[in-house]
């Protein structure tokens, strides 16, 4: 498999690290607002919104890599904004959803004109199908709702959830809107300082049955997981490079650390971690792009080694930046804390391992 970039998704990376750089450095964690709205209102001029969505709704119809490449920037810069879980409802909708609903809604999650977020996870509940507890319960030509998600990204300002819930046969999602009355949304105080996460409280909520939105859950979540293992690389890739350049110009014993054997040991691990998560993840967006009957297992490859390696990594540029690395005032506890949250985001290292197991004792 080639793991050399187009020429069209170089100059994509490259627009999308720029436009990060300028707008968004280090995460900007002192802003009060869960999303940068002038942030927003650019990446939406530039596509992003709609870069995995097809054309006929306004979007650019690309592939998973090249949504994974503005993952990876968006890790590496510590960008707020609900960048990824708008793509996962997005492609989610324009696979299972219903025409009427796919031409009311896509048009303007590729506008940028509104966000969804997926409302999943569950308090003490596994991040897998088998841990949904919520439930869908029909009602004439409406679905009622009741339960409690948590972890939700930028849901405060939204305009669509993503709710999966058990409707008897097994987890089933419908597109809610934000407003909706019986839908309670609470701020939760988490590690992360550059992102905003919430509980999301459902008391019945009446949905019309025609915002079934169709399709394998489980899907959803390995490409949910791909694209969080390639946020993760663009956090560790900061990481690695803040601590290379603090090595370089901090002198110790009248030398600079970088040259001691042992802190040349300690980077030369971080920068192999670093490329292992790089190949997972790429090769599993390839896969899923190319619908490889090694799609599954390549997701759990991804997802587990990202999570398994994230804390590693920053713990190592933590320990090399020394007592400066353990200030306020350094960006370098921003990309701890991220990198710490992603390791348990969609799944920890163990959840998706276990899949992983499964997967290869199943007969060919």
């Amino acid at each position: 498999m080639d793991f050399e970039l187009s020429d069209e998704q170089v100059m994509l990376r490259d627009a999308v690290r720029k436009l990060l750089s300028d707008q968004a450095p280090d995460g900007d964690p002192g802003r009060d607002d869960d999303v940068d709205p002038q942030l927003w209102r650019l990446t939406a001029a530039q596509g992003w919104p709609g870069l995995a969505l097809p054309d006929e709704f306004g979007g650019s119809g690309q592939g998973l890599v090249e949504f994974a490449l503005v993952a990876e920037e968006v890790g590496r810069a510590a960008a707020r904004g609900p960048f990824l879980p708008t793509t996962l409802v997005g492609r989610a909708l324009a696979r299972g959803g219903p025409e009427p609903l796919r031409a009311e809604v896509l048009p303007l999650l590729a506008a940028g004109t509104g966000w969804a977020t997926w409302a999943f996870a569950e308090p003490g509940s596994p991040w897998t199908p088998d841990g949904v507890r919520a439930t869908a319960r029909a009602d004439g030509a409406a679905v009622v709702l009741d339960g409690v998600k948590t972890a939700v990204q930028d849901a405060g300002g939204a305009s669509w959830l993503l709710v999966t819930a058990h409707d008897g046969a097994g987890p089933a999602s419908f597109l809610v809107d934000r407003d909706a009355p019986g839908v309670t949304v609470r701020k939760q105080r988490v590690l992360d300082l550059t992102r905003a996460f919430y509980e999301v409280r459902l008391d019945g909520v009446r949905v019309p049955r025609e915002r079934h939105v169709g399709g394998d859950v489980q899907r959803l979540l390995d490409e949910g997981s791909i694209l969080l293992a390639a946020e993760t690389l663009g956090v560790l890739e900061r990481l690695l490079e803040m601590t290379v350049d603090h090595v370089k110009t901090r002198v110790q014993f009248g030398r600079s650390l970088g040259s001691f054997q042992a802190v040349k040991h300690k980077c030369a691990t971080m920068m192999m971690l670093v490329l292992g998560t790089r190949a997972a993840a790429y090769y599993a967006a390839m896969a899923a792009d190319a619908e490889s009957p090694d799609a599954e297992r390549a997701a759990c490859v991804a997802a587990s080694h990202a999570s398994a390696v994230a804390g590693e990594v920053a713990g190592e540029a933590l320990q090399l930046h020394g007592g400066i690395g353990f200030t306020w005032e350094h960006d370098l506890h921003h990309y701890l804390r991220r990198a710490h949250t992603d390791a348990v985001l969609h799944g920890d290292a163990a959840v998706h391992r276990d899949r992983l197991c499964e997967l290869v004792r199943k007969p060919a």
